[in-house]
């Protein structure tokens, strides 16, 4: 809005003097109203509703003070000039005190002075207005965001809750093997998920996933790979026979690589999947683009398990590699999320591993052990998410 379209009130008893400003201002493109007295001028002021007042302080019947204290006990954002003649500057730092936005001493002699005042204190109260206005929507837009985080905060929740529920048991006795399993997210949703199954009391399968991202999304993968694995065991008899159990860890990676294909969940996943035979302790296993390997811990001695392959998700028409390990009688196989390794204080991958396979040569290869080692109940903020699980025989948690 111009300054040409702002209304003016001027009161002053001093009749030349206020015609004269009254008549300069409006040749400058200002409405301008004017009253004799500070009576009259309340009244201007509660009819017009001016921008702007410019009111002398000495005045009859209502001095210019009690002008300035009943317009802002009316309107506090008002803006008022005091003109002032010489030998009364305790008024005008009265008028000040009282919230005058300036003042200006009797006579006026530039006229141009008063203009440049009256844009001044003008566009002064314009900023305050837009200040005041941004603040309220700030304060709105700070409200609502509020209810869409308590809202957002609800639906993690809830989210969570349903994510944890999908998880299998901390500790689960299959025949004479036993799984531990522990997920600690960076977020409140996590991307890592594991689980495992024992079918036709034979097989025992399972997998560590990590699906890229994190947050919500992410969460809402390890989800649908639940159920989508769930499927394949119960329906399609995935480990359920002695030919699933040569071909089905290349035979779930396939399924799930083409089902996120066809789905466009635009994420991918980094996979390790294994199943053991446990009448013969043979270990098939295959490897989808996953760090750190599996460490298997036997008799004092910790390594890596070997194996590569591509990740899922990201290309088509593509199959793993099946690998083969007799185990040991006894032994403990720790699976981890890479969440791990941003966890070791090593800088580069191979010295990362280096200390992650130290860790696990000093450990029982339980799984309250390794986390006792990784020092994982000391971690205030995880960097990203860490889920560990182990597979043990004649290893106790």
């Amino acid at each position: 809005m111009g300054h040409q379209s702002r209304k003016l009130l001027i009161i002053d008893d001093d009749t030349i003097v206020r015609q004269n400003i009254v008549a300069y201002l409006e040749d400058s493109g200002f409405q301008v109203y004017q009253a004799a007295d500070g009576p009259a001028g309340l009244a201007s002021f509660r009819e017009y509703k001016p921008d702007l007042v410019l009111t002398d302080l000495r005045m009859p019947v209502i001095d210019g003070l009690q002008v300035l204290r009943s317009i802002h006990e009316e309107s506090p954002d008002a803006a008022v000039i005091v003109i002032s003649g010489a030998g009364v500057i305790s008024d005008v730092v009265e008028a000040l005190r009282l919230g005058a936005s300036d003042y200006l001493i009797k006579p006026v002699v530039d006229m141009e002075m008063l203009v440049h005042s009256v844009r001044k204190t003008l566009e002064a109260k314009e900023l305050q207005v837009q200040n005041r206005q941004y603040r309220e929507e700030l304060e709105l837009a700070n409200r609502d965001l509020k209810d869409h985080l308590r809202i957002l905060e609800r639906d993690q929740q809830a989210g969570r809750h349903v994510q944890q529920r999908l998880l299998p048991p901390k500790v689960a006795d299959r025949g004479e093997y036993q799984i531990c399993q522990r997920v600690v997210p960076s977020l409140f949703l996590s991307g890592d998920f594991l689980d495992h199954a024992y079918i036709t009391q034979r097989y025992l399968a399972f997998y560590v996933a990590d699906v890229s991202g994190h947050g919500a999304s992410s969460a809402f993968v390890t989800i649908w790979l639940k159920h989508l694995v769930y499927w394949m065991v119960r329906d399609e008899g995935l480990f359920s026979t002695e030919a699933s159990f040569e071909l089905g860890t290349d035979d779930m990676l396939r399924q799930i690589n083409e089902e996120l294909h066809d789905t466009q969940l635009n994420h991918h996943l980094t996979f390790f999947v294994g199943v053991i035979d446990t009448h013969t302790n043979e270990l098939h296993y295959s490897v989808a683009g996953h760090l750190p390997m599996p460490v298997l811990v036997s008799n004092g001695r910790a390594e890596f398990l070997e194996g590569k392959g591509k990740p899922v998700g990201i290309f088509k028409d593509v199959s793993w590699e099946i690998y083969r390990q007799r185990l040991p009688e006894d032994f403990s196989l720790a699976c981890f999320s890479d969440g791990v390794l941003e966890i070791l204080p090593p800088e580069g991958l191979e010295e990362k591993e280096a200390k992650l396979l130290e860790l696990l040569t000093q450990s029982d290869g339980t799984l309250d052990n390794i986390c006792e080692l990784l020092a994982l109940d000391r971690i205030e903020e995880a960097p990203d998410d860490i889920a560990i699980m182990t597979v043990s025989k004649g290893h106790q948690t």
